[in-house]
């Protein structure tokens, strides 16, 4: 995939600075700061800089200045996920309010104590995953399948703030070994989440049309799902502003089950949830191809 390189952007520096103004001012002087750091970005990240614009301009129509100001803001809502993912997860996550929306299709797949597939994408903050589902399900059992594994050191400075996760993680491996723990997660009830609105290289992809042009996205947990008969929900956590996130929960109705029909449906979901939170869907690389 042109411009990503299977790592989600982010350094250690970066990290250390969150906590560090997090801790020594707060949240809300740090949101402050945070305004000012967003111009670095906005000068010094070319490659990201012109993807966003296409973004805007092409995909949400905007004109010129608009689509530079909202630029500015997606790199500032992008922050402030990051600032509160640190809170959090850091354990002040009391002085949050958690709205669940469709949280009873999670419940359902528990009642029938099935496995299930969540399908989200890089949008909101689903890091923040476990603490909601430890308000309302603290039995459930997540594994975040990924393909952009942080940095060891980026990782390792984030449990020493934050504590670990007990959410499992599952990393693509070019050997496939990650097939067998995910089949060893759906025999065992767990649930399964893919961010799959991004692929790397090696995968086998379909191209379909999202938001007005075609791109491509990984075939395997469409594949997985439909051939496995596993129940499908549309999952993703948005910031609705300070101190507040909405948990949303869609499950899959198929009319006709086939892999490429739980694309079309996933693709449909992602879209709305893109216009209605168009500053917070993190994909910084030229995603349709517009300039590559």
């Amino acid at each position: 995939m042109a411009g990503w390189s299977g790592k989600s952007r982010g350094t250690l520096f970066t990290i250390r600075i969150y906590v560090f103004i997090i801790r020594k001012i707060g949240l809300y002087p740090a949101y402050f700061l945070l305004a000012f750091i967003t111009f670095y970005f906005l000068l010094f990240a070319p490659k990201s800089f012109k993807s966003i614009y296409y973004y805007f301009r092409r995909r949400h129509g905007y004109n010129f200045f608009k689509s530079i100001f909202n630029i500015y803001k997606t790199y500032f809502e992008y922050g402030k996920v990051q600032l509160d993912r640190v809170l959090i997860t850091g354990g002040a996550k009391d002085r949050y309010r958690f709205k669940f929306d469709g949280i009873k299709h999670i419940q359902n797949l528990q009642e029938q104590n099935r496995g299930g597939i969540l399908l989200t994408a890089h949008i909101g903050n689903f890091n923040l995953a476990k603490h909601f589902f430890d308000q309302k399900h603290g039995q459930t059992k997540i594994n975040l399948v990924i393909s952009d594994f942080e940095h060891e050191n980026i990782k390792n400075y984030m449990e020493s703030v934050t504590g670990k996760s007990e959410v499992k993680l599952i990393v693509l491996q070019k050997d496939l070994s990650h097939i067998f723990k995910m089949n060893e997660a759906l025999k065992n009830n767990e649930l399964l989440v893919f961010a799959a609105d991004r692929y790397m290289e090696e995968v086998k992809t379909w191209k379909a049309d999202f938001l007005g042009a075609m791109a491509q996205f990984p075939q395997g947990p469409f594949k997985l799902a439909v051939r496995n008969n596993i129940p499908v929900l549309f999952v993703h956590i948005m910031r609705e502003q300070s101190y507040e996130y909405h948990f949303y929960a869609r499950p899959y109705i198929p009319q006709k089950n086939t892999p490429k029909e739980l694309l079309k449906a996933y693709l449909e979901n992602l879209e709305k949830m893109v216009k209605k939170y168009p500053h917070q869907w993190y994909n910084f690389y030229d995603y349709w191809k517009d300039f590559s």
